[in-house]
């Protein structure tokens, strides 16, 4: 399968050595990735005949394939491939450049692969309908939970279910804060500093702590899974600023702990602090991610996993390539 990777960050950087790790694993299987293009948006490095992986990870913007001063959105159009992986940094407000790329790829023929939110919270209905009338594939299984396969198992594991409801820690940041606090007794502020200090959070952590980031994964829950037509301005959300050690204190005293959880009905969709029973599912510490489906038939099905990081993005990513292959060779 010839493809093109859009974006090489720390993901797309993850996503181009776990190929060469696995790639007699892959040969066994019967995937053999042949990457033509790595698109940045400085440049870019393509070789129609397939780019060495090992040499741009080794040397860079110092490879020999590299090229300044190209432009993604004209580039993709016209790459011989079957399937572009959009990996750019997601913005929640425009969905750019991510949006164009995808719109780019899937109305030019090709198949898509994505870890951005940003365009699924703002154009989700409009990407899919783009997609189901050019018979391309859309997957987005990085967009959420990282490596936890959520969409994978809803879409195959549980096809004879109704998914009635989704329920679910989705931010690490924001579980690893409130975790510090419950464990270690200590104020909202000395939590923070501690997971900037380790990396978890980032200098501003805004998007995590107030359920932006949460919000715009239950959108894309609710419209992937749910088939809802959610916007994000419809979410109703409350952060975790506010949650002080008396609370959680309290909480713990009558057998509960406060967790920052996203939830998506038929009739609500909401990201805020919750009591959890301490025997719950739900009840994981650390910057751990986990998603409950209530169903009508298996009841609810728990998922529990690192819900970030390159590598395990890298999985879920890998993971919709994969599937994609499988699809596109059982047609011929």
């Amino acid at each position: 399968m010839k493809m093109a990777l859009v974006g090489f960050g720390n993901v797309g950087k993850a996503v181009a050595q776990v190929m060469l790790e696995k790639r007699e694993v892959l040969q066994k299987i019967g995937f053999n990735p042949e990457v033509v293009a790595i698109l940045e948006k400085d440049g870019s490095w393509i070789d129609e005949k397939g780019l060495k992986l090992q040499e741009i990870l080794s040397l860079g913007k110092s490879s020999p394939a590299w090229k300044s001063n190209t432009v993604s959105k004209e580039i993709i159009p016209e790459l011989d491939c079957e399937l572009i992986v959009e990996m750019t940094v997601t913005n929640i407000e425009h969905g750019e450049p991510g949006l164009t790329h995808i719109k780019e790829a899937l109305t030019s023929g090709k198949d898509v692969v994505t870890s951005n939110k940003g365009p699924l919270v703002l154009a989700f209905p409009e990407l899919m309908d783009i997609a189901e009338k050019k018979h391309r594939i859309l997957l987005y299984e990085a967009t959420v939970g990282g490596a936890i396969p959520l969409f994978y198992v809803a879409r195959e594991a549980l096809l004879v279910n109704e998914i009635i409801s989704i329920t679910g820690i989705l931010n690490g940041t924001s579980n690893y804060i409130l975790t510090k606090m419950t464990e270690e007794r200590i104020s909202f502020n000395a939590a923070l500093r501690e997971a900037q200090e380790r990396g978890y959070a980032e200098a501003d952590p805004t998007y995590d702590i107030e359920g932006i980031d949460a919000a715009a994964k239950l959108v894309i829950l609710a419209n992937g899974i749910l088939k809802m037509k959610r916007r994000f301005s419809e979410v109703q959300i409350q952060g975790i600023t506010n949650v002080t050690p008396e609370m959680i204190e309290l909480a713990m005293d009558d057998g509960y702990l406060v967790k920052h959880i996203g939830y998506v009905d038929r009739n609500r969709i909401e990201v805020m602090p919750r009591l959890i029973p301490q025997g719950s599912p739900l009840a994981v510490g650390g910057t751990l991610n986990v998603i409950s489906f209530h169903t009508d038939v298996a009841e609810d099905i728990t998922l529990i996993g690192r819900g970030a990081g390159p590598r395990e993005t890298s999985s879920a990513i890998l993971g919709d390539i994969l599937y994609i292959n499988k699809v596109r060779k059982s047609e011929r």
